[in-house]
């Protein structure tokens, strides 16, 4: 049974963009990130797929993937996730056979079957609108053929892509992918990063149906935490109110660029809208570093997941960072000391 110091801990990263800041600033902290994440012994270093969302910069999933691999030696980096029905299965195979191509046994193909934006960007990455999702299944075997072993009678081939058998994770914030990914033997990461509620009951659903396979033989779970960590509570209680703001942006339809902290939320947020920010952050982790400890405990009590995926998108880079970093030493259960 899993426990904290055998969970293994990565990253989530949306490329977000401050309020005064470009995306190429956004997509130079992403890269130190990454790097410094390799130190602290982060499994992997995933990228959000999303569209027409200023203050997320990392639309460009694949590319972005690229440009982290590149500037990496041994950490994972991969998609948290590529929205399947927004692209054409070859096209996915082929960028994703070009990635583990370039760098072997490093990516990930982490794969969402909502569109992940607006119906009109739908429409303008897809040009039509009969997708919802339903046809997910059917996508995700076309893309696994692509991938696999290439047959004799196959007309259509990935190449790059073709026979490398990258890795394929479903990403689910309902029981839909947790269904899928059970039936098929696929790991499953769930987004409670952003949609707590349904958390409990999809994994008990994978771990129900879960049925061994060529490449997993028993279940394998990431929950998506979102994480705050300071110096202090008190400091993170702060800096917490950067990524609450991001949620309230949301919720009324604003551009996502990242707030610096605020004193009192109170004096933005109706009684409506914080009761939904809260609701978003219902497993978010957020203090110093024994409460850290104390609250990630807890939840790997509960949800016994394999691994945790952080998500921590605070104004500063130097405070996210630390926010990394804290998580990391908390997971490796080393001292708490700032490392030089």
């Amino acid at each position: 049974m899993p426990n904290l110091a055998s969970t293994a801990y990565s990253i989530l990263d949306l490329v977000p963009v401050r309020d005064d800041k470009t995306p190429a600033d956004a997509m130079q902290n992403s890269l130190d990130l990454a790097r410094k994440a390799e130190g602290w012994r982060y499994t992997r270093f995933w990228l959000a797929e999303h569209h027409n969302m200023p203050g997320i910069a990392s639309a460009a999933t694949a590319v972005l993937i690229g440009y982290i691999a590149a500037g990496t030696t041994n950490i994972r980096v991969g998609s948290g996730g590529i929205m399947l029905p927004n692209h054409a299965p070859l096209v996915i195979a082929e960028q994703f056979g070009t990635l583990e191509t370039l760098y072997p046994g490093r990516i990930d193909l982490g794969l969402g079957r909502a569109p992940g934006t607006s119906p009109a960007t739908s429409y303008a990455l897809r040009r039509h609108l009969e997708t919802r999702g339903h046809d997910f299944p059917e996508l995700l075997a076309e893309l696994q053929r692509y991938l696999g072993p290439p047959t004799d009678d196959q007309k259509v081939r990935a190449y790059p892509g073709s026979g490398l058998n990258v890795p394929i994770w479903l990403l689910g914030s309902s029981d839909f992918s947790a269904r899928l990914a059970a039936d098929l033997g696929l790991p499953f990461a769930f987004a409670s990063h952003f949609a707590p509620e349904e958390l409990m009951p999809a994994l008990k659903i994978y771990r129900q149906r879960f049925k061994p396979s060529d490449v997993l033989d028993k279940p394998y779970t990431i929950v998506g935490v979102p994480l705050v960590a300071a110096e202090s509570d008190e400091k993170a209680q702060s800096l917490a109110t950067t990524p609450m703001q991001r949620g309230l942006n949301l919720i009324r339809g604003q551009n996502m660029k990242l707030r610096p902290p605020v004193e009192n939320m109170d004096l933005l947020w109706s009684v409506y809208e914080k009761a939904a920010v809260q609701s978003r952050m219902a497993v978010a982790i957020v203090g110093g570093a024994a409460s850290i400890r104390e609250r990630l405990e807890r939840l790997q009590e509960i949800t016994q997941a394999d691994e945790f995926i952080f998500v921590s998108d605070l104004y500063e880079h130097e405070d996210r960072l630390r926010s990394y970093e804290i998580a990391a030493q908390v997971m490796q259960q080393k001292s708490l000391a700032k490392s030089g």
